[in-house]
């Protein structure tokens, strides 16, 4: 009987706490997953971004399981955070968006050519025989004054003989006359003068180089009859020398008439050699796809022969207008498209599309897509950009353009 009212008061005082658990806490709510969960636009693998899937599962691509996208990861500022212990990780590097002055280094090979102005030919005044050769070889070089050839000329000798007569005449308007006539058979002046004074006909022409410099060409040998003005010699300079200059289109606007440029050979390290821009010449070649340029170069003492190759910069550099420019580095040239990393504060960096200009002395003109005061990243800007490309090949569209149907997941 004692057991039984013990077992009834304990049923009893449990039954009170229950009832006040009950009372003071309320009854218990199930959880609302459905409110918390978040929308999934599609699936797709990091590795190949295009490419979305309506449902998860393995990648067809890689060794790895589909990645969500979330309808509210849209809603966040585009680009990456990165945390200054990161950024201290990659070594990163941000530098200051100028305006600088901009000249572009000017550098090219050329081929060291004759000076075609300076070619001298030396034809034969009248119809004769090469009666005796000096130069007797092509490239041989001769001196002013120089003899090069002895020409026989016999029809000279009836013209010189009538002149001679009439000179005896002593009339002055008729010698003036025949004297004239010599000259309209191209007989030089030295000639006449020598059968002036001789009194006797004067057959044999010795032909002398009036400068110094090179047979270019020899177009006769002794014994050869040759007609009247028929080319003997051809006599080249080689002070100055013509440089002409092969340079990419992409630097037409760095050389013009006028410039003035050094130039520097392996045959003589150490010399330098100076000229100045002559012509432009107005055909693009073809096959190189380059733009040539006709430079004057003065040789003094013929250090340089036509053929060799010669390193060409501008003597001076030409003064720019300042442009808005980054560092070289700063710029990612990916082909399609030009772009910096911007860093907008607060460990925020985007990717922004830019048009380049020129490049000189380690920046690069930027014509569009930044202002100046803006920061772009220099250094370890490509794991940045890697990161951004991937967001921004994501973009927030309905699942159901452009979506590819899940493989099974294990497939």
């Amino acid at each position: 009987m004692k057991k039984i009212i013990l077992t009834t008061l304990a049923v009893a005082i449990l039954a009170a706490t229950g009832g006040y658990y009950t009372g003071s806490h309320g009854p218990t709510q199930p959880v609302d997953t459905a409110k918390t969960a978040r929308k999934v636009l599609y699936w797709y693998d990091p590795m190949v971004p295009g490419q979305r899937f309506d449902k998860p599962g393995k990648s067809p691509f890689m060794d790895m399981q589909l990645v969500p996208r979330y309808a509210d990861e849209g809603q966040t500022q585009t680009g990456v955070s990165i945390s200054p212990q990161q950024q201290q990780n990659l070594g990163m590097v941000v530098q200051t968006v100028q305006m600088r002055s901009l000249a572009p280094a000017f550098q090219a090979w050329a081929t060291v050519t004759t000076d075609e102005r300076s070619l001298q030919t030396i034809p034969s005044p009248a119809n004769g025989v090469v009666e005796k050769l000096f130069v007797r070889a092509p490239q041989q070089w001769v001196k002013a004054g120089e003899p090069l050839a002895r020409l026989w000329i016999p029809a000279w000798t009836t013209a010189q003989q009538e002149y001679l007569a009439v000179r005896q005449l002593g009339d002055a308007a008729l010698t003036r006359a025949a004297r004239e006539r010599l000259a309209l058979q191209f007989m030089p002046e030295s000639v006449v003068r020598q059968v002036e004074r001789s009194g006797q006909p004067q057959t044999r022409l010795t032909l002398r180089a009036e400068n110094a410099g090179y047979v270019a060409k020899l177009d006769t040998r002794e014994g050869a009859q040759v007609t009247a003005t028929a080319p003997l010699f051809e006599l080249a300079s080689l002070d100055p020398v013509w440089l002409v200059v092969d340079y990419p289109q992409s630097q037409a606007t760095s050389l013009a008439v006028g410039s003035e440029v050094t130039a520097s050979s392996d045959s003589w390290p150490g010399d330098t050699f100076h000229g100045r821009v002559s012509e432009l010449l107005p055909q693009l070649e073809t096959t190189t796809r380059t733009l040539k340029a006709r430079i004057v170069l003065d040789n003094p003492k013929q250090k340089l022969k036509p053929g060799m190759y010669l390193r060409v910069a501008l003597a001076q550099k030409q003064a720019s207008a300042p442009v808005l420019a980054v560092p070289e580095e700063a710029l990612i040239a990916t082909g399609n498209s030009n772009r910096v990393i911007v860093a907008s504060g607060e460990g925020h960096f985007q990717a922004v599309n830019v048009t380049p200009g020129l490049s000189a002395d380690g920046w690069t003109e930027i014509r569009r897509g930044l202002k100046a005061g803006d920061r772009v990243v220099t250094s370890g800007q490509f794991l940045i950009d890697s990161e951004a490309s991937l967001r921004s090949a994501l973009p927030t569209a309905p699942a159901d353009e452009h979506v590819h149907h899940s493989v099974e997941a294990g497939q």
